[in-house]
């Protein structure tokens, strides 16, 4: 037997021995017994079984992790928003009871994950599936919906599981639209082969090898136009080969890219070779008799039209409008056939938001809007994703972050431009670390960090897992080619000093310093942050992690990641587990996997969200090795993608909502323009790149970005007393309230009620926001309420004057109530190093801030919303039911409670003008230079409301491509 051969079958027993442990302890009907111990001890029983009297040996430790890890999941529900206009009720117990493809997809996932993770995946599907229609229905019908996942939570794993289930149900032709890239179609091709075909792909399209779930069903003969081989996409050539399709037949699955030859071809098959009909009419081929189910993996990527607005003057379609093509050729596909349904999958929907709900063509049909239904999926709450690896915004800085980020600044010199990686670089840029062809210590220090990593992972018994890195530091393939000559150097000098002990001492003395320096308190620190199921175990001894540093160098390949299929199938070949370092750029960035991530180095320009987050690679499922992960990035970026995880929780809170409330996809697609949307996406899937139109109703727009000018702190200061003057006494002073047991107090505070809207118009009108800013802009502000006074809503308000905190400064009249406690709020200190002009804060707001007008009954009510429309989600941060209404419940309550109640709330905070909390009279400290009076900032509450204003400002297209990037 070979090395490979033997690793291969030891991999195979201690799979069954953890799929036959786990199907022992899941026959316990008692839940509560399943202990450490209780695991341990079936373990044993697996072991027993399968290896007798033969000498294996089997770490049962890391057996029985992975088992409790598996038992402590959990997850929460997905939410759905829905449209049902003629769509007809129609999956049941009984339709579903022979279904073949699904049962066997279910024991194959029961096999590697937990019950409570293949039931979510059930009831998801399930959920997914009776939103499609009935493919027995024979009347013409079409449903489009659009699935929200995160980044790399298991996408694939929930489409897998409506493919099987649509099959079951009559589904006949069964389209995958998977990525740009040779690599990504064949990785997708390869995980249906193993969750639906059940067989390896050949180059004739025959069934090769049984794998993934033929182990567990018989051969249900499923067909595949597509292979996993690199020109294994559908072609012109092969749909030369293939005949019609009869009803009668089992469905066929294509595995195709989103690309124009690619659609093409298949467009003409469909309508020369499958189509049995013709629209009476326009005279197109039609397919009447097989139901079509497409599946768009990353939909918000290529199949958004970017075209110009569709509409004409009178808001209606353009019929002979000409979309992009990609977008162009998919519609012609499912405008082919008379019973359809398009299901896209995205972690980022924001572009998806943009389609226009009533975009149509002749020669297309509907746009992609996802009218029917979108779909809010829950990750297990093992999942890492930007709220667990980011953490959250509050007003006292950001809490929960997993302390493995670490910052980079020596890929470039901002102030030449110049050095090894600049943001900006041409194809031909030659990556020089000061002068030298090497790369930078950042970088040095990431190969380290993915050694030790690997070392410790094979410590602790997953030398059977893959281990990967990856350096994501360009777009172009010249350079990218370079850099990964230039790993391969450090890689080589690593394994020869190691190896052969060559100047060993230096490098053992730089790998010990980042052991004890970073990995060892990091271990810690991620432990304090686990649950007890998760928590990371202790790290080796530094001798033996010395001890098997010869090995894991020997195994380090370093791979350039450049689009072929080849990239996709190392990690399926047979023999010993990779430890890859993948150097790539766009190709790496979205969809494709790499199997045990554990180091990312990553050097980005774009600051569009969906970009971003389809680069996050690093997010996903790390089991065991969570402390061991790491990220390499700039502040900036890092400053991103919490900016990214806030805006993420707040679009789905939204969500969560608006699915409690019952309103339609097409009414969340208003809502989410209104969101601070400059940053979200492309301007090109903006539709429209001029005109931002907006409205601010169940909003809280807040000052979080100042000039850094006493001219300006003067005029909002000079605003704010002007306005605190005009209301005279305030109703209430010293507020303070009893909240179910709990006492809610505002100190050194001013509340005034009834306060006639003109005021804070005025008010609004002297105040000057940064013109940087998004959403708090205070002259559009002004607009949105004079216009909602129009229709007669917000003519009252409520202001109150946030006084008390812990911060410093001189003391300040406001009317008749003396400050002289400013709260002070953590600065932005990377915007700073940016711009010394600005500067920016985190939060200005607690969401118990909102509440400050309310009485205990309204409070209550705000609470009963804020309950109903959370769900847990452990991928959020969302584990114990909320305690204090949130401030989207807050609003909401405002509109739906009326009476008093149902006003927008002003917040004025006079803020420190100091930065730290050192020395109160050091001009050193000071935020704005000469300025020791307090910077004022504001927030609004708008209520939410059932009809709605929306204002319109225009936006700097220039500025914005500077600010932010190109568009990909």
């Amino acid at each position: 037997m070979t090395v490979a051969e033997e690793i291969a079958a030891q991999n195979e027993l201690i799979e069954n021995v953890i799929a036959t442990a786990q199907r022992l302890i899941r026959a316990e009907k008692d839940k509560s017994k399943i202990t450490p111990a209780y695991i341990a001890a079936k373990v044993q029983k697996a072991v027993d079984m399968f290896t007798g009297d033969e000498p294996v040996v089997i770490d049962q430790q890391a057996v029985v992790s992975t088992l409790i890890q598996r038992f402590s999941h959990w997850m929460g529900k997905s939410t759905t928003m829905k449209d049902d206009t003629n769509h007809k009720e129609w999956l049941n117990a009984a339709r579903k009871a022979d279904w073949q493809y699904w049962r066997r997809y279910q024991d194959f996932l029961e096999s590697k994950l937990s019950d409570t993770v293949v039931e979510g995946v059930d009831e998801a599907t399930d959920n997914i599936l009776e939103l499609l229609e009935d493919p027995q229905r024979t009347d013409s019908w079409d449903r489009r919906g659009l699935v929200v996942g995160h980044v790399q939570s298991g996408k694939t794993s929930n489409y897998s599981g409506l493919i099987c289930k649509a099959a079951d149900a009559g589904y006949k032709i069964i389209i995958v639209l998977a990525g740009l890239h040779n690599n990504l179609r064949s990785q997708t091709q390869m995980r249906l082969e193993e969750s639906f075909l059940g067989y390896e792909t050949t180059l004739d399209r025959s069934p090769g090898m049984p794998i993934g779930v033929a182990e567990f069903g018989g051969d249900l003969k499923t067909h595949s136009a597509t292979t996993r081989a690199d020109n294994g996409d559908f072609s012109k050539a092969i749909a030369n080969h293939f005949q019609g399709i009869s009803p009668e037949a089992r469905p066929w699955l294509f595995v195709v890219k989103k690309q124009k030859t690619v659609l093409t071809a298949l467009l003409k098959w469909i309508q020369t070779r499958v189509a049995d009909s013709t629209d009476s009419e326009d005279g197109r081929k039609l397919v009447t008799k097989l139901p079509l189910l497409v599946i768009d993996d990353e939909a918000d990527n290529a199949s958004v039209d970017t075209g110009e607005d569709i509409m004409d003057e009178n808001g209606q379609p353009n019929e002979e409008y000409k979309p992009k093509t990609i977008n162009s050729l998919i519609r012609q596909v499912l405008h082919a056939f008379t019973r359809k349904a398009y299901v896209g999958y995205t972690a980022t929907p924001f572009a998806n938001i943009f389609i226009h709900q009533k975009g149509s063509t002749k020669k297309e049909g509907p746009d992609l809007f996802p009218k029917a239904f979108i779909i809010n999926l829950s990750a297990p709450s093992n999942y890492v994703g930007p709220a667990r690896m980011f953490g959250k915004m509050t007003k006292d800085g950001r809490q929960g972050v997993l302390p493995l980020s670490r910052d980079i600044e020596d890929n470039y010199d901002e102030g030449t431009q110049l050095g090894w990686m600049p943001p900006k670089h041409k194809k031909t840029h030659e990556p020089l670390y000061e002068g030298q062809e090497t790369v930078p210590p950042s970088l040095h220090e990431a190969i380290h960090s993915f050694v030790l990593a690997c070392a410790v992972r094979e410590l602790r018994g997953q030398g059977t897992e893959h281990s990967s890195m990856l350096v994501h530091v360009t777009r172009y393939v010249d350079v990218q080619n370079h850099v990964k000559a230039q790993v391969e150097e450090v890689v080589r000098r690593m394994k020869q000093r190691i190896t052969r002990g060559i100047d060993s001492e230096t490098l053992l003395a730089q790998l010990r310093e980042l052991w004890e320096n970073d990995f060892l308190p990091t271990r810690d620190e991620v432990a304090e942050l686990s649950t007890e199921a998760e928590r990371p175990a202790l790290l080796p001894a530094w001798d033996d992690v010395v001890a098997a540093l010869p090995n894991i160098l020997a195994d380090i390949q370093v791979r350039s990641i450049n689009g072929t299929a080849k990239d996709a199938l190392d990690y399926a070949a047979p023999g010993a587990a990779l430890k890859v370092i993948a150097v790539g750029g766009d190709k790496l960035a979205r969809g494709l996997t790499l199997e045990g991530l554990c180091v990312s180095y990553f050097v980005r320009t774009t600051k569009m969200y969906d970009t971003l987050m389809q680069m996050g690679r690093w997010f996903g499922y790390r089991p065991g090795y969570l402390d061991l992960c790491r990220l390499y990035t700039s502040p900036d970026l890092i400053k991103w993608f919490e900016h990214i995880a806030d805006a993420s929780e707040e679009l789905r809170e939204e969500f969560d909502f608006m699915a409690a409330a019952k309103l339609t996809p097409e009414q969340y697609g208003l809502k989410v323009k209104s969101h601070e949307l400059l940053t979200v996406t492309s301007p090109l899937k903006m539709r429209n790149s001029e005109t931002l139109s907006l409205t601010y109703s169940g909003t809280r727009p807040q000052t979080i970005l100042f000039r850094r000018n006493v001219e300006t702190q003067e005029t909002n200061l000079e605003a704010t007393d002007a306005l605190i003057s005009s209301l005279g006494a305030p109703s209430e002073r010293e507020i303070e309230y009893q909240r179910d047991g709990e006492a809610h107090r505002w100190k050194n505070a001013g509340l005034w009620r009834d306060v006639d809207a003109t005021n804070i118009i005025t008010f609004l009108e002297s105040y000057l926001t940064h013109p940087a800013a998004t959403s708090a802009k205070a002259a559009v502000l002004s607009d949105f309420i004079t216009r909602m006074n129009d229709t007669g809503q917000l003519t009252k308000w409520s202001v109150a004057l946030i006084g008390s905190g812990s911060g410093r400064g001189e003391s300040h009249q406001f009317g008749e109530i003396t400050v002289d406690s400013f709260p002070f709020r953590k600065l932005d200190e990377t915007l700073d190093k940016k711009d010394p002009s600005k500067f920016a804060i985190g939060v200005l707001t607690d969401p118990k801030d909102e509440s400050i007008d309310l009485n205990d009954e309204q409070w209550r009510a705000a609470l009963e919303l804020t309950r109903a429309a959370w769900k847990p989600e452990p991928a959020r941060g969302r584990v114990n039911p909320p305690k204090e209404p949130s401030g989207k419940g807050i609003r909401e309550a405002r509109q739906k409670l009326g009476g008093t109640a149902d006003r927008g709330l002003l917040l004025l905070y006079p803020l420190t003008p100091y930065d730290t909390e050192k020395d109160p009279k050091d001009p050193q400290d000071l935020v704005v230079p000469g300025w020791t009076k307090p910077i004022m900032a504001f927030a609004i509450a708008f209520p939410a409301s059932e009809d709605p204003i929306s204002v319109s400002y225009k936006v700097n297209l220039l500025y914005w491509t500077q600010e932010y990037g190109p568009s990909e």
